[in-house]
């Protein structure tokens, strides 16, 4: 049985490394770490905190959880991420990832995250991201296992939508604003 979700939140943490300097905040469940002084947990949440990348992650994971492999929840909302890191796609466990409330502005950085095959909680709201016309509908597209997007259900028939536009004949990649070509 997997403990309580390790949490860092409200720190002023600005990288990985700096969350190994802390010690989780304290929730209803009691932390136990093991002989090994890791965690058992399948939850990390680093929101609320002032994150530019995800330099170390694996490291950090790795430190903090007796089995960084099987992470399936990652909390990252409310940060300075200004784009979506490619370390999140080697996540295969993860389930569900919450990055809403950064900067980031690439919707066509949301692709890579279709590789994480059990993925069925994504929230992206609040980045510069969801003002690109056909967000909802590219990010279902990309992601066609999701089951939550924005804390709100992906229906049927979005999903049916969303196959239908961005086929590769209708599909184009969204355009950075303001980028050079």
């Amino acid at each position: 049985m997997f403990g309580p979700p390790l949490d860092f939140s409200f720190k002023c943490l600005s990288s990985m490394a700096d969350v190994l300097s802390e010690e989780p905040n304290q929730g209803l469940q009691p932390l136990r770490r093991w002989s090994d002084k890791k965690f058992n947990s399948r939850a990390l949440r680093l929101n609320n905190n002032i994150i530019t990348d995800l330099t170390g992650l694996h490291v950090t994971m790795a430190t903090l959880l007796s089995q960084p492999e099987l992470l399936a929840w990652l909390d990252l909302s409310f940060n300075d991420l200004t784009h979506i890191d490619p370390v999140l796609a080697e996540l295969r466990s993860l389930r569900v990832l919450y990055l809403h409330g950064n900067s980031i502005s690439v919707l066509g950085e949301v692709e890579q995250l279709g590789a994480l095959p059990l993925l069925h909680t994504l929230t992206l709201h609040g980045n510069a991201l969801e003002n690109e016309r056909g967000y909802r509908g590219y990010v279902i597209a990309a992601m066609p296992q999701l089951k939550m997007m924005d804390f709100s259900a992906v229906t049927n028939q979005e999903r049916r939508m969303a196959q239908i536009w961005h086929q590769p004949t209708h599909r184009r990649k969204p355009t950075n604003q303001g980028a050079e070509s």
